[in-house]
């Protein structure tokens, strides 16, 4: 399929109350097509990996094919400064945790980008280092602790943000983290209420909104991240439905 077979696919999929609902969320009416993330990696199961195909409908603007296209890009094959170009033309927090999570996770640079990100006042690119934070901690098993307290360190040093899309991302990261294992619940945790001591009202809400969440964590067995106590307690009741 070449692009414009793509985006005749994604306009059949299209769904008027699924863009309505899109718009809602923040993602410009101009570049919304209407179209459920579901279809959006049927299609790119269908595809495969291509990087002119990705870059094609990358540049159509449209937010779908934005999204489709990071799904066919090859992490090997994608250079750091198609990286910085594809995050600078991000207007929706979807589309950055999209690539974050898909695209750049799976990149050499990962690190340097957090490291690099996270110190830039642009809205996304400081959201996609804490977005890749929290997901390093969740995916890479091989991660050590040198660079997870250090990924501390940096959340620590960068945290105090006032944007939505910000702090948001930063609580995520922190909560990560105290999810890896006991010892790190108690430095997020004690990060988290030195927070909500502090005079920052920025910090204060992200020191509550992490503790609240890390204060219920416990060891599921064959899991090897902590879980929500309440979740194991909805599991082994069989749910409140």
């Amino acid at each position: 399929m070449d692009g414009q077979e793509m985006m005749k696919e994604l306009r059949a999929q299209a769904s008027e109350k699924y863009r309505e609902n899109m718009i809602r969320m923040g993602i410009p009416a101009e570049n919304s097509i209407g179209v459920a993330t579901s279809v959006v990696r049927g299609l790119a199961k269908k595809a495969g990996k291509s990087q002119e195909l990705a870059f094609e409908l990358w540049n159509t603007k449209y937010h779908e094919a934005r999204m489709l296209a990071v799904l066919l890009m090859n992490p090997k094959a994608t250079t750091d400064a198609e990286a910085e170009r594809l995050l600078l033309d991000v207007v929706s927090w979807d589309l950055c945790d999209h690539l974050c999570k898909n695209l750049f996770l799976k990149m050499k640079s990962r690190d340097i980008f957090i490291t690099k990100w996270i110190r830039e006042p642009q809205l996304y690119k400081k959201r996609a280092a804490f977005v890749l934070i929290a997901a390093s901690v969740i995916h890479d098993k091989k991660l050590t602790d040198e660079t997870v307290d250090g990924y501390l360190e940096l959340v620590t040093q960068y945290a105090d943000d006032g944007r939505e899309h910000v702090k948001k991302a930063v609580s995520t990261a922190l909560r990560e983290i105290g999810k890896k294992n006991f010892h790190y619940n108690e430095k997020a945790l004690l990060l988290a209420h030195e927070w909500m001591e502090g005079e920052s009202k920025v910090l204060r809400w992200i020191g509550k909104d992490t503790a609240k969440e890390l204060e219920t964590m416990v060891k599921a067995e064959g899991r090897g991240r902590l879980i929500s106590a309440n979740t194991r307690m909805g599991k082994e009741s069989g749910g409140s439905g």
